[in-house]
């Protein structure tokens, strides 16, 4: 029943170096469980009991943390071949510390994180590779939340706006790209209002920095956004 997915394994990470041979015998030990969500959706629950590591088959979702106050912070948007759940899986709370929304019409399969890092009944070496991609993936994991604590550090608006499409420019390598999040996501990101971040993105489109339109940016002075975001 995996067949058709096999594209999508090939550019998960966590399948890395496993052919579709052995991800078979990976899978009949493994026995994941594949799910289809409408948009908007709830794909997992804060607080409810965690359901395995989340591989995105098709579609998008977004993972987020909501606070005491109900506000609500974008960890990240996951798409075809992305996973989530990663850093909940062996922390022996046995619930979801995030919530998990379909941002559009998805397919997710949930691996059960027991059966990974449990005896594979045929020992094999693709199972034990599993495990090592998986240290890999939690290892940048922690490294993505540091870099989200270093955002949250940022006092000004303008720094962090700066700082986020400078980091975009450098992954795209050139000054005109889509932003991977809508507006209202961004706010979430980054922690601020949709308001003040409109506004601030208008200032800095008045001042001759960025263009926009939509989704599409065009940075006209890098220097710029890189004073701004120091």
């Amino acid at each position: 029943m995996f067949k058709k997915w096999l594209k999508v394994f090939s550019q998960c990470d966590l399948f890395k170096g496993i052919n579709p041979e052995e991800l078979n015998l990976v899978f009949n030990c493994l026995k994941p469980k594949v799910s289809n969500y409408e948009k908007n959706d709830w794909v997992a629950v804060a607080g409810e009991k965690f359901t395995g590591l989340g591989v995105v088959l098709a579609g998008e979702v977004v993972v987020v943390k909501e606070n005491a106050a109900g506000n609500r912070v974008i960890i990240a948007v996951n798409t075809p071949g992305e996973m989530f759940g990663e850093m909940a899986a062996f922390s022996g709370e046995g619930v979801w510390p995030v919530s998990v929304t379909a941002r559009t019409a998805c397919t997710v399969m949930f691996l059960p994180a027991g059966k990974i890092v449990g005896n594979c009944e045929m020992l094999c070496a693709s199972h034990r590779l599993l495990v090592t991609n998986l240290l890999e993936i939690v290892s940048h994991k922690a490294l993505m939340l540091h870099r989200k604590v270093e955002y949250l550090a940022i006092k000004s608006l303008r720094g962090k706006i700066s700082t986020f499409l400078l980091e975009n420019y450098k992954k795209m390598g050139k000054p005109t790209f889509l932003l991977p999040l809508k507006r209202n996501e961004l706010a979430d990101f980054l922690n601020v209002s949709r308001p003040s971040l409109s506004r601030e993105m208008c200032r800095l489109r008045d001042e001759g920095v960025i263009d926009f339109h939509r989704e599409s940016i065009k940075i006209r002075e890098v220097n710029a956004l890189r004073n701004m975001a120091e």
